[in-house]
């Protein structure tokens, strides 16, 4: 693998990784919105849930974006991201322009674990 191939790599590897890193950041600080829906699946302790996938993207982000174990961090972050997305952003349940709200936010998940899959699964 070339110079160029190994920046565009990593380029692309922190961009991801910083992605997650705001993302986690996000709720970790302002879990608000995301413990209530949360507490609707019946976690039993929706904002420890919330702010431990909070640090977890937060990690993972790190890792990505300092190249340190990528492949366990993209399994982890993707690990967390099914189950989150699924469960907070389930448009098929909904209608009118919620709907199209959280089917954007859930395409914009489905591409970030995309992104992981590349991660994970690259030789080299």
């Amino acid at each position: 693998m070339g110079v160029i191939d190994r920046l565009e790599r990593r380029a692309g590897q922190a961009l991801l990784g910083a992605t997650f890193m705001k993302l986690g950041f996000d709720a970790a600080v302002h879990p608000g919105p995301r413990v209530d829906k949360a507490a609707t699946l019946g976690l039993p302790n929706a904002e420890l849930a919330v702010r431990g996938n909070a640090a977890a993207m937060v990690a993972g982000g790190a890792a990505l974006t300092l190249d340190k174990l990528p492949r366990l961090a993209a399994f982890g972050l993707i690990a967390s991201m099914i189950p989150t997305t699924l469960a907070g952003h389930a448009f098929w349940n909904l209608d009118g322009p919620e709907r199209k709200a959280q089917e954007t936010q859930f395409l914009k998940n489905a591409g970030l674990v995309g992104g992981l899959l590349l991660v994970l699964t690259r030789s080299g």
